[in-house]
């Protein structure tokens, strides 16, 4: 007899109220059955230990796009950081509230009358938040001025940062480092990251150094104290270069002492000066100067009057653009930019963060998705505040790749052994090619999260957070559970 015929048989001796509970009953009983243990992917867990890294310092998850249930799980739930992971949830959120066409413009007014050539009152340049208004993108700004006559400017170059309102800046909070342009603060008008390039040129023969700038804002004066040496060039071939940066509000120096290693040959290092407002005058009078035009005033910050007109506009790439940008390299300054312009759009107001955040805790409810863990400060994951659960990304994956935007984020996702983030990872490995994940790495913290095609064509969700000293030790620890989801082993 068969087994679903006695099944039957036996059903239906039952008094009615049984037969209810025996209906009731083995739903439950196969949830019971199907909950997953915690544990760690045997790969995995030898990895940490050889690491000198707890179990309890790794949260992790593995679930294919379409199940229920991950194929693995451990402390899913804990609060995390999750250092420039966050960056997914900033940039989902992004695409979802803006639209991956959306672009940000600056703009150039003029105040008083222009005649041949001569604009008897002020030029003002009004931000909007650009996260990639570049060197380039900004001559091409003044280009369009010169095209339209404008020669000479009599009044003062006005900028207008009122879009955002951002909260107090120190660049040295977080790792003492202020000439880093990873630690530059939001700005309404950010020009060039503001940050300058230095380029090195050895010169063997005089055993000399060379040293050049560019942007070169008007103001700054570069001091070059360097001495040639003959030490090997390694990866931390700046670290021999000491730089001290002084300014006031009319005038900045930036002092180079120390050695370069003549084995390195010409190399550059980016360097962030002045405040945001020097920083754009400087480059103007640079750029200015160069394209023919004067400037008879000076600097001041103020609004863009009403009858003030509109005579030049850079507009940015597509959002779509930026986010991969973001999120294929990683770029602290662009998330922050756009993290505040998520408030600015949703409030119609200058916005500080508080409004960003505020916006994208709005758009999660609405999408039901659930973090009550979260803590979100800037939206980059440069903050040693910043939590969130490897449960609670998971789920954002599973809603991105469910979304009409998931080939936009997806693609944006640095590709393992190919580009971004992830060039130099998994090569030679059968995962290669096949995980677009993101990164994200602060001393103490190591994380990546995206999706894997494992090998039999089922896309699959991967998160790994580490919150240890020994974190950067777990390197092997992702790779090795990208290639366990990759062959299906955990």
């Amino acid at each position: 007899m068969g087994r679903s015929h006695y099944n039957a048989r036996m059903t239906a001796s039952l008094p009615r109220l049984l037969l209810l509970l025996a209906l009731a009953l083995p739903p439950a009983t196969a949830a019971a059955q199907a909950a997953p243990d915690e544990h760690l992917p045997t790969a995995v867990a030898r990895v940490l230990k050889s690491a000198g890294v707890p179990p309890s310092a790794v949260a992790l998850v593995v679930q294919e796009i379409d199940a229920r249930l991950p194929r693995a799980s451990f402390n899913a739930g804990k609060p995390m950081n999750p250092a420039s992971v966050m960056k997914l949830v900033t940039t989902y959120a992004a695409l979802e509230l803006l639209g991956p066409a959306f672009a940000w413009k600056t703009e150039a007014y003029g105040t008083g009358p222009l005649a041949d050539g001569v604009l008897e009152g002020d030029l003002l340049l009004k931000g909007y938040g650009d996260p990639k208004l570049g060197f380039e993108r900004f001559w091409l700004l003044l280009r369009q001025l010169r095209a339209k006559g404008l020669r000479e400017i009599r009044g003062d170059l006005v900028i207008d940062r009122s879009h955002f309102a951002p909260d107090e800046h120190d660049a040295a909070r977080f790792d003492g480092e202020p000439l880093r342009p990873y630690n530059v603060g939001p700005d309404a008008l950010l020009l060039n990251y503001k940050a300058v390039r230095l380029d090195f040129r050895p010169d063997a023969a005089a055993r000399s150094v060379a040293v050049s700038v560019e942007p070169a804002p008007a103001q700054l004066d570069v001091v070059n104290l360097l001495k040639l040496s003959d030490a090997a060039c390694g990866n931390a071939w700046y670290e021999g270069i000491r730089m001290d940066f002084t300014h006031s509000a009319a005038a900045a120096r930036l002092i180079l002492t120390g050695a370069y290693p003549a084995a390195c040959g010409e190399k550059g290092r980016h360097v962030a000066v002045l405040d945001h407002p020097q920083f754009v005058a400087g480059v103007f009078r640079q750029l200015w100067g160069e394209l023919g035009g004067g400037l008879k005033g000076g600097l001041r910050e103020g609004a863009v009057p009403v009858d003030a007109r509109l005579l030049a506009q850079a507009e940015s790439p597509p959002l779509a653009e930026v986010v991969r940008e973001i999120n294929k390299y990683s770029n602290n300054v662009m998330a922050r930019q756009l993290y505040l312009t998520l408030g600015a759009e949703a409030t119609k107001r200058p916005a500080r963060g508080a409004d960003a955040e505020a916006a994208v805790r709005e758009w999660l409810a609405r999408k039901e998705l659930r973090m009550p863990e979260l803590v979100i400060e800037n939206g980059a994951g440069l903050s040693r505040s910043e939590r969130i659960s490897a449960e609670s990304l998971a789920r954002l994956l599973a809603a991105a790749f469910a979304s009409p935007l998931m080939p936009e984020f997806v693609a944006s996702l640095p590709l393992a052994g190919v580009d971004g983030t992830m060039k130099k990872r998994a090569n030679g490995s059968g995962v290669a090619g096949q995980a677009h994940v993101k990164t994200g790495y602060l001393d103490g913290v190591r994380a990546l999260a995206g999706y894997v095609l494992d090998r039999r064509g089922k896309r699959v969700i991967v998160v790994f957070l580490a919150n240890h000293p020994n974190s950067a030790a777990t390197k092997a620890a992702q790779d090795a559970l990208l290639e366990c989801a990759y062959a299906r082993n955990c």
